[in-house]
C-alpha cells in the first residue's frame, strides 16, 4: 500500500458553517471540477458523518496535483472561502495542506 495512488483525510466543519459548507458542495463551480480533472485527482469522494467530513480521491502525482491546485485562481478562490469553514486549511500553498490518512487495508 506504500505506493498507492489513494489519498484519504478528515477534518471537522465549523457548526455555523455546516449548511453553507454543504451547500457549496452539493452545487460546486464547474471551474472547480474542472481544475481538480486537470490536477489528475479522480475518483473523489466526500462522505459526511455531522460536522465530520471524510475526503478520498485518487492521483498519480499527488505532488504535481497539489502545485497545480495551489496555482489555480479557481481553487484559490474556493479554498478562501472553505478554509474558514474548516477546522485546518485548503491552502494547498502549505506544505501540508491536510494531515492525510494512513491505509492500512485495501480490498482490489
Amino acid at each position: 500500500m506504500e505506493n498507492s495512488n489513494k489519498l484519504a483525510w478528515t477534518w471537522r466543519v465549523k457548526e455555523e458553517c455546516l449548511e453553507e459548507y454543504v451547500q457549496m458542495h452539493l452545487n460546486p463551480w464547474p471551474e472547480i471540477l474542472e481544475e481538480h480533472s486537470k490536477a489528475g485527482i479522480t475518483n473523489y469522494s466526500i462522505f459526511q458523518n455531522g460536522n465530520q467530513f471524510f475526503y478520498c480521491f485518487e492521483c498519480d502525482d499527488k505532488e504535481a496535483a497539489f502545485a497545480y491546485i495551489a496555482q489555480s485562481e479557481a481553487c484559490n478562490r474556493w479554498n478562501a472561502i472553505t478554509s474558514k469553514m474548516v477546522e485546518g486549511s485548503f491552502d494547498f500553498n502549505e506544505e501540508t495542506p491536510m494531515e492525510p490518512l494512513r491505509e492500512v487495508f485495501y480490498l482490489e
